[in-house]
């Protein structure tokens, strides 16, 4: 059974607990606060609640609870007719220090992972924080505001599926 391989119960629940239980409740108060004016929720969910990762499966079904919650969501405040759009964000490939610990000891085995991340990511390089940060602002301005229920995936092109084409060059 994958959650006694992968996690045990307690942990699993603690994960859905911070981050499902914390959407639920932003969702539900944020509603509130704007159902007279309207607004943006923002829902910060991850690549990996978009497809199955095994180490970290209590992760990824929480990611996609909120994926799916935030779509849910954006329909409910829509039919109500709140004007409150609710998006969700979806970063992968972020360089934060969350990463350090995944790389490697040394400069030298750093260098080596990272340059073996890149490799897999269609534009080259790991993102920023600040190209979250930048994804936030669009989808909390006005320039957004027939956008709702949509999933924002921030990752270099990897869920676009481009690192599973065939390498093409041009000879000429």
């Amino acid at each position: 059974m994958i959650a006694n391989d992968i996690a045990p119960f307690f942990r699993t629940d603690y994960v859905h607990q911070v981050n499902l239980d914390g959407v639920f409740l932003g969702c539900k108060y944020g509603i509130k606060l704007m159902k007279e004016k309207g607004g943006s929720i923002i829902n910060m969910s991850s690549r990996a609640g978009m497809v199955g990762v095994p180490v970290t499966a209590a992760y990824c079904s929480s990611k996609g609870a909120v994926r799916n919650y935030t779509k849910t969501v954006a329909i409910y405040c829509a039919q109500n007719k709140y004007r409150i759009r609710c998006n969700s964000l979806h970063p992968g490939a972020i360089y934060t220090p969350i990463w350090d610990s995944l790389l490697g000891n040394d400069q030298d085995q750093i260098e080596k992972s990272l340059s073996f991340v890149k490799r897999g990511i269609p534009l080259g390089e790991m993102g920023s924080p600040i190209d979250v940060a930048y994804s936030v602002l669009y989808l909390a301005s006005d320039e957004s505001k027939y956008l709702t229920g949509m999933e924002m995936v921030i990752d270099g092109g990897i869920m676009a599926g481009s690192t599973a084409a065939p390498n093409v060059t041009d000879d000429s």
